[in-house]
């Protein structure tokens, strides 16, 4: 059975992000998108990763799917899997995204229907499945968002212990940058104590070492 570095994504739908999502001219955005670009290039070319899952929803799914469909014209060897919670997962989206949508699913190397139906838990059961099958995960979060399928996700990653990386949303953002680019350039600047960071679920992840599942 062949055997694969498998990456997978979580994170938010339009609604949640920290700016306008569907704005594909504003500055956070496009760093959001060459952040994933680049850190998925990094995970092939470095780290040997070439199976990669997302949920296929609207937002950093399909940024992800689009991506790595994407880098899938010059790395041949790596595939793509879409985790479909249920069959009509996009019942109630408009034409245009379910267009995109259908575009990613006919393009995907494999495909997984995880329920026929809606159900108020299969959502969740999607996410379960792609962490388990996965070796690392990608999470877009912005910190606001306390609930959620994504928060959730993340939750149950830390819980089991799988290696993954944070992305905080709100660090694309121009405010961020600004307070951040004021803290740096104040003299003597005392360094936030690691101590008064709260440890969990949202501690910075390496990546994994080379070869290690």
């Amino acid at each position: 059975m062949e055997q694969h570095k498998i990456c997978f994504v979580t994170g938010h739908r339009p609604g949640s992000f920290p700016w306008d999502y569907y704005d594909k001219e504003c500055a956070a955005h496009k760093d959001y998108l060459k952040t994933m670009h680049d850190y998925i290039k990094k995970l092939i070319t470095e780290q040997g990763f070439d199976y990669f899952i997302c949920g296929g929803a609207i937002g950093v799914d399909t940024d992800f799917a689009q991506t790595v469909l994407s880098l899938k014209k010059k790395y041949k060897n790596i595939q793509l899997e879409i985790a479909v919670p249920c069959e009509d997962q996009d019942l109630k989206w408009t034409a245009e995204d379910k267009a995109v949508y259908h575009k990613i699913l006919k393009k995907a190397d494999v495909v997984t229907v995880l329920a026929k139906k809606y159900t108020p838990s299969c959502m969740m059961a999607r996410n379960r499945y792609m962490v388990d099958k996965s070796d690392f995960g990608m999470a877009f979060w912005y910190s606001k968002q306390k609930k959620g399928g994504t928060y959730a996700t993340i939750r149950y990653v830390e819980k089991i212990g799988k290696p993954y990386e944070l992305f905080g949303l709100y660090e694309f953002t121009d405010k961020h940058k600004k307070i951040a680019a004021f803290l740096e350039s104040i003299p003597n600047r005392v360094p936030i104590n690691d101590d008064d960071i709260p440890p969990f679920p949202f501690k910075d992840k390496p990546f994994p070492k080379k070869g290690k599942k």
